[in-house]
């Protein structure tokens, strides 16, 4: 699940950055709240940026279950954006 959620952050962020500009992770925090098991239904990840900065981006994230909207785990992310290197 973290995994997951990193990726939705990450996205999150990736999407609201400009051209040239990239991110990485530089912090992840991760709640688990209800158990996942090999027969529980499709879940689905939902992640948006919250602030996106000239060097810093913060995002979070939910995992919850689609059809009933239970709530699985979310998280939250810090991220540090900075230009490409061939971009300058």
């Amino acid at each position: 699940m973290a995994t997951i959620l990193d990726s939705a952050l990450g996205t999150a962020v990736l999407t609201a950055l400009s051209a040239g500009r990239a991110y990485t992770t530089v912090q992840l925090g991760v709640n688990l709240v209800r158990p996942v098991f090999d027969t529980t239904p499709t879940l689905r990840c939902e992640g948006r940026a919250v602030h996106v900065g000239r060097t810093t981006a913060t995002a979070e994230a939910r995992i919850v279950g689609p059809a009933d909207g239970k709530l699985y785990a979310h998280g939250t992310a810090t991220c540090a954006v900075f230009p490409l290197p061939d971009a300058a």
